[in-house]
């Protein structure tokens, strides 16, 4: 009985990476070119929290919610980078099935992270426009912290989710023919009826991308029409964000592009985001240069 088992069932606790191929010329280049890009986007991504942690006028309702971009993106680039360097160096094609839950599970959490955090951050930029007079009580830093736990409690509990239903189903499969894990990727190992977990992460797709994507839209036209309206050139102003993240929300959807797309979205907005939603305000700029200049390159 025992061996029928294992022979229906693949306990293994080792994954074969089939979407990893590279050739021994190929190994420096590529591990130069990861860890670079890794140790940019710590090092920009850090400036940027330090920044907001250490200056008190900085402590403001729109830069505290900003301030989880920076560790979301931290989250996701380090699930990314830290395995696909490792890979790159030893060329093993082998990952733990362990080690790919775990960089499934956060690489979603990222995911997912960004869409509820950009919300918030539109949902921030629709009280201080559409209603100035409003901000200052509606805005408070206890109503901040119940938007900041709502969005890291919603993206923990709907992910937790996802992933228990992928984890009480047997495992037959062994090979992850991707770049790195996800849970599509492991459902693609499992030998069971997956439609409860297709349901589940349709809703998901749902609740944070056409729910969230679609409150960001209201807001956005909500507050471009209080923009077009408005004669004071402070409330246009408060509008520059608002291009750039919608940017963010448009994706290229080609098949032929599926594996680049899947990479850049975990290493073009963390290295992008500290750079535009940082040096580009004026007053989160002056104060990296401060730090930079006292409190980690002083003279």
């Amino acid at each position: 009985m025992a061996s029928k088992m294992d022979n229906m069932y693949n306990t293994s606790s080792v994954l074969q990476l089939k979407g990893f191929n590279i050739s021994s010329e190929s190994v420096f280049p590529a591990f130069l070119f990861a860890t670079l890009s890794y140790m940019i986007i710590v090092f920009c991504n850090l400036i940027l929290i330090l920044t907001i942690v250490l200056n008190k006028s900085l402590h403001q309702p729109m830069h505290l919610i900003l301030l989880n971009l920076p560790i979301n993106d931290l989250l996701g680039s380090s699930a990314l980078s830290l395995q696909l360097i490792k890979e790159i160096l030893t060329n093993s094609g082998t990952i733990q099935h362990s080690a790919c839950v775990a960089q499934a599970f956060f690489i979603h959490i990222y995911g997912a992270g960004a869409v509820f955090i950009l919300t918030a951050m539109a949902y921030d930029r629709y009280i201080a426009i559409c209603c100035p007079l409003q901000y200052s009580t509606v805005m408070t830093c206890a109503h901040i912290m119940r938007i900041i736990s709502a969005v890291w409690i919603s993206n923990l509990a709907l992910i937790g989710v996802l992933f228990f239903l992928l984890l009480r189903l047997p495992r037959c499969g062994s090979e992850i023919t991707h770049l790195y894990c996800d849970n599509p990727s492991l459902l693609t190992l499992v030998c069971a009826d997956t439609t409860i977990n297709n349901i589940y992460g349709l809703c998901i797709v749902a609740a944070s991308q056409l729910v969230g994507n679609g409150m960001i839209l209201y807001t956005y036209l909500c507050i471009l029409i209080a923009c077009f309206r408005s004669k004071h050139s402070d409330t246009k102003a408060k509008c520059l964000g608002l291009f750039t993240i919608i940017s963010y929300r448009l994706k290229n959807i080609s098949p032929h592009l599926r594996r680049f797309m899947g990479l850049s979205t975990l290493i073009f907005p963390p290295t992008l985001n500290p750079i535009i939603y940082g040096l580009k305000t004026k007053e989160i700029r002056e104060k990296i240069v401060h730090v930079l200049r006292n409190k980690i390159l002083p003279t």
